[in-house]
């Protein structure tokens, strides 16, 4: 079975998936691969290069600040596994 898949895959040859191609801002189709990675660079420097929101939301944290509490809570935890 081994020989049939390698025999097919060695006649079909090497098979690439085609490149999608890119828009640049003006939704021009670029075919070109330098042009479409510095489209890809454009995009991402102005998806994750923004400046900070003016009015951040207030977002409380998720676990006890506490850390006296939460040792407690793990010793009292150990002691009762041990048991």
């Amino acid at each position: 079975m081994r020989q049939l898949y390698d025999t097919t895959k060695k006649l079909s040859g090497n098979r690439r998936k085609p490149e999608r191609p890119v828009k640049s801002k003006e939704g021009k189709v670029t075919t070109n691969i330098e042009e479409q990675q510095n489209r890809w660079v454009e995009h991402f420097k102005e998806l994750l290069n923004r400046p900070a929101p003016l009015n951040p939301p207030n977002i409380e944290a998720a676990w006890p600040s506490d850390k006296s509490r939460v040792a407690k809570q793990q010793d009292q935890t150990t002691s009762q596994q041990r048991h």
